[in-house]
């Protein structure tokens, strides 16, 4: 197997609401650059709950750092801030109108995580596959025999100088 250099794009900023909007275009192009049309939504919107939660949560400072990393099978979005207190997933009131960032991303992504960064941080990541999912094949259908006897007529008219015309067979049945 060939292996392919993974892809990395950084960007660093305060986690201000305009700013989120800013990444998310910025992680938009990157990946239609990349040629991964298909992961563009997942990717902007988990991009933005990580990037909400900074804002809304990190202490003292909203500084962060957005890494995507393209791998071969696996797109990898990860947000560094400088909060050591990790994410909890909270179960959101039906009513409440925050509180459910962290489970959106945990539904829509294949994996995710959080894990401390040094002493005073934090990383929050999700994957996404970069392929689909192989759907299961119909199974192949035969083409039917075409009888001997319908070459041997066209040979034969061939022979005789007389064209006629051959018949008609569908090269793939159905």
């Amino acid at each position: 197997m060939i292996s392919h250099p993974s892809r990395h794009c950084t960007v660093e900023l305060q986690a201000l609401p305009s700013r989120i909007g800013q990444v998310r275009r910025i992680v938009s192009a990157q990946l239609r650059y990349w040629h991964m049309d298909s992961l563009i939504d997942r990717a902007a919107l988990g991009v933005t709950e990580l990037l909400t939660n900074v804002h809304l949560h990190a202490a003292p400072d909203k500084t962060c750092t957005v890494e995507i990393e393209l791998l071969l099978d696996r797109l990898t979005v990860s947000v560094r801030d400088h909060d050591p207190r990790l994410p909890v997933v909270d179960d959101a009131e039906p009513l409440a109108t925050c509180g459910r960032g962290l489970a959106m991303v945990a539904a829509m992504s294949e994996s995710w995580g959080a894990r401390p960064d040094g002493e005073s941080g934090k990383v929050v990541w999700f994957t996404l596959p970069t392929v689909a999912p192989v759907a299961a094949r119909p199974p192949r259908r035969l083409v039917d025999e075409v009888p001997a006897g319908a070459f041997a007529e066209v040979e034969r008219a061939v022979e005789l100088g007389r064209p006629q015309p051959a018949p008609a067979r569908a090269a793939v049945a159905g």
